[in-house]
């Protein structure tokens, strides 16, 4: 399985995951020229952008330290592109990460979902 095929079944399971615990889609691979944010899901009027990392081996390390500082740069920039475009700038949100582990055989070992695991207070300039 390559990088992309990966990281759509990590998503895939990820959506699952949530949509288990009542989460409902909004958008997927949602696209600005800031990024992409995986998973735009909702619950109780409040706006959940989902960044998920899938990875089958720790050689570089786990799922969640690839979220760099930079990374949580471009996410919430996006996410506040999101808001805007889409007429939720009232709305509670918040940046969350799902970090999934698997076997090659596609097993998942690990599967965690980090809640605000994105500061909103972070310096955009």
């Amino acid at each position: 399985m390559d990088r992309r095929s990966l990281g759509d079944w990590g998503e895939d399971k990820a959506q699952r995951y949530l949509s288990d615990q009542g989460y409902q889609l909004l958008a997927r691979n949602w696209r600005t020229r800031e990024g992409e944010i995986d998973l735009v899901i909702e619950q109780d009027l409040t706006i959940f952008f989902i960044e998920v990392k899938t990875r089958k081996t720790d050689r570089f390390g786990s799922p969640e330290e690839s979220i760099t500082p930079g990374k949580q740069k471009r996410l919430m920039k996006t996410c506040l592109a999101y808001l805007q475009e889409n007429h939720y700038e009232n709305r509670d949100w918040r940046i969350d990460v799902v970090a999934i582990e698997a076997m090659r055989s596609g097993e998942i070992t690990r599967l965690d979902h980090y809640e605000n695991a994105v500061e909103d207070e972070m310096d955009l300039g």
